[in-house]
């Protein structure tokens, strides 16, 4: 089945976005992690409402990007063979486009896992200065 070029070009922008949701994801978490060692050097209640605002901030970009990650993988799971596949190995880039796929993988993995832990460390924080008060 032929797919027509403004099919082509949605379900282009689609997986465009798809890579950059999963893209989003893993800098989210390390540039929380980032402001959690930063907060953890201070060891403030300032520092720790910061730090605790901003996570809840960033949780945002992390909820986008897994739910654009869902939802887009969807349309691209679909057309997968048709699309992206026929387009790979028409150029002889199945390596290329399967070592992208892994790396995307391993950057969702590491968003989800990363996000679990940083849960934890806001709920500590969040203990620890209803301890403060």
């Amino acid at each position: 089945m032929e797919i027509s070029p403004g099919l082509g070009v949605a379900i282009m922008m689609n997986n465009y976005f798809h890579d950059v949701a999963t893209a989003l994801m893993a800098a989210s978490a390390f540039c929380i992690f980032a402001l959690a060692k930063t907060c953890d050097e201070f060891g403030d209640p300032v520092a720790t409402r910061f730090y605790l605002r901003t996570y809840r901030q960033m949780g945002r970009f992390f909820r986008f990007s897994l739910y654009w990650i869902v939802i887009g993988g969807i349309p691209r799971t679909v057309f997968y063979t048709r699309f992206e596949w026929a387009n790979a190995a028409g150029r002889e880039q199945v390596p290329a486009l399967m070592v992208k796929h892994l790396l995307m993988a391993a950057l969702v993995i590491f968003g989800i896992v990363a996000w679990r832990r940083l849960k934890q460390k806001a709920a500590r924080l969040e203990a620890s200065l209803a301890e403060d008060k």
